[in-house]
């Protein structure tokens, strides 16, 4: 396993938290048409199924996504789903490696899907509670332009894509501690006067 390797696999890993689909289809493509000079492992993505599959879900998450509170659904289903298929796609991304390192490319992978998919999750949960459906759709092809620009970011640059990677998730935890800190305070704040009460 090399550093590009595991640069690739925290790329895909993360866009595997904001939309699984999309990034099977976008290795699965690459390696069919040879986009970028990819190493051998990434033949496990160039299968009729695997690419036919993750396109035809893609387009219904693309549905799906774009509906109010019918996305936050699609979410919620997809808890545990984006996190497993993060850590695989880590897994085939490094290739030929130990069990141990395996192990751990696959904790590491999930972790970063998972970080991700919260992220998105959360935002559009809040999203949704704008009563127009505008913003909604707004946010949806956002994210889409995120994984299908950090996926490409990821063959053609892997190191670059690992920088960004750990800038985004420096970000959420940034804005995870603060809106933690908040809620804290808020319910700080609401014990005494629910006491009083």
């Amino acid at each position: 396993m090399s550093f590009i390797d595991l640069a690739r696999a925290l790329g895909f890993s993360f866009t595997s938290g904001v939309n699984l689909y999309a990034t099977v289809a976008i290795l699965g493509l690459a390696t069919r048409y040879g986009w970028v000079e990819l190493p051998a492992q990434f033949q496990v993505f160039n299968n009729d199924l695997v690419i036919y599959g993750a396109i035809a879900m893609y387009l219904v998450e693309f549905l799906a996504d774009k509906i109010p509170w019918v996305d936050s659904l699609w979410d919620a289903v997809h808890t545990v789903i984006r996190p497993l298929g993060g850590a695989l796609v880590a897994v085939a991304a490094v290739g030929e490696a130990s069990p141990a390192v395996e192990g751990l490319v696959a904790i590491l992978g999930g972790s970063v899907a998972a970080t991700s998919h919260f992220a998105k999750a959360g935002s559009r949960a809040v999203v949704n509670t704008s009563p127009e459906p505008v913003s909604n759709s707004i946010a949806s092809l956002l994210e889409d332009l995120l994984v299908f620009g950090l996926g490409l970011l990821a063959l053609l640059f892997p190191v670059v894509a690992l920088i960004l990677v750990v800038a985004l998730l420096a970000v959420i935890l940034f804005f995870s501690v603060k809106l933690f800190r908040a809620a804290r305070r808020r319910l700080r704040g609401a014990g005494p006067a629910s006491a009083r009460a």
